[in-house]
């Protein structure tokens, strides 16, 4: 399945159904009178969050949404069915903007949420709605009201755990293919990731959900490379892992440039907790990897640890580190949650 986490739709709610004109007519009902039913609402245009899917691909083909116009009323009093409404199904993540791609209309980040983006017009009144002591043969009816349309944009942010940044070639793909069953596109030129990919973690009884998204260049935050569109998906993890490839010539730049980007895109991306890791050691001997890692921690304030994806080398430590930063940041959020309903609660 393609990869897809923009799309933009355009959607429109059903008209109403029109109202009837009609009287009765039976034999030996003399004075039957008016009897024209009422029409249908027209249909929602609905947008439900679904367990499944992790991908907008499905608005790739399809484009335009319209729900059903409803029934018109009938006589002897019938009233119109309501019309079927549109429902657009999309994953977990995924955020609905306005035409303008900037004014958020809603955050979808559970299963289950929906949200009505257009209600259908109501149903015109049949002619037995206007009957009155003055005016019991009436000879209108409404029609329906006009349903709505716009033109919105759906962008998908992954919600994982843990999201992996770095520049091209830092060997993201090879430890997320290491420590889950995902199977990436791995090479040796840069930009082999052309896609975010999304792992599942086993770390020991526990599980954890990772996301690598495509390597970040000088710039990205301006639009430059393929990360600008990318580090949107990395926005939702509690902690980000921060691979620099030990056979570089200047980690230090390297460092710099992924902590520069994540900066100007975001600065509560950039402060989100970071594990360092010094990747592809299995390339290196002892002293250079001495020497790279005390240039790494005199460059970072949090831990930095040396690992390789391609062996297994301490990619253990690695996974029980990350999982410990989501643990601590779960905590944190729950006792966030807690104070807002009991202000005066300690743990």
């Amino acid at each position: 399945m393609k990869f897809l986490d923009q799309a933009k739709v355009y959607i429109r709610s059903g008209n109403g159904g029109a109202g009837s004109v009609s009287f009765l007519r039976e034999k030996f009902r003399e004075f039957g009178g008016p009897d024209g039913g009422s029409g249908g609402r027209g249909g929602n245009v609905v947008v439900k969050c679904v367990d499944g899917l992790n991908t907008l691909i499905d608005y790739r083909f399809q484009q335009h949404f319209k729900a059903q116009t409803g029934v018109h009323g009938m006589g002897r009093n019938r009233t119109g069915a309501d019309g079927a409404d549109a429902i657009l199904k999309v994953p977990v993540g995924t955020q609905i903007f306005e035409e303008d791609g900037e004014t958020l209309i809603a955050d979808l980040t559970e299963v289950g949420q929906e949200v009505v983006l257009l209600s259908g017009g109501n149903g015109g009144f049949g002619n037995a709605y206007f009957k009155t002591s003055a005016n019991q043969a009436p000879r209108r009816a409404n029609p329906g009201q006009e349903g709505r349309e716009k033109t919105i944009w759906l962008r998908l942010k992954l919600i994982a755990d843990a999201g992996l940044v770095g520049l091209p070639n830092a060997g993201k793909s090879t430890f997320l293919a290491a420590v889950s069953a995902a199977k990436p596109k791995i090479a040796d030129y840069p930009f082999t990731t052309l896609h975010p990919n999304l792992g599942v973690v086993g770390v020991g009884d526990r599980e954890f959900v990772m996301a690598d998204i495509p390597g970040l260049i000088e710039g990205a935050s301006d639009g430059h490379g393929l990360g600008t569109r990318f580090l949107g998906h990395v926005e939702r993890c509690a902690v980000l892992l921060h691979l620099i490839d030990g056979t570089a010539e200047d980690i230090e730049t390297a460092y710099r440039t992924i902590r520069t980007e994540l900066n100007a895109y975001s600065i509560p991306l950039a402060d989100k907790p970071e594990v360092l890791v010094l990747n592809k050691i299995d390339a290196l001997d002892e002293d250079e990897i001495a020497e790279k890692l005390a240039l790494l921690k005199s460059l970072s304030d949090g831990e930095v640890m040396a690992a390789s994806g391609a062996t297994g080398t301490n990619v253990d430590k690695v996974l029980f580190r990350l999982l410990a930063a989501i643990d601590a940041e779960k905590a944190e959020r729950d006792e966030t949650e807690r104070r807002k309903i009991e202000p005066t609660w300690v743990p």
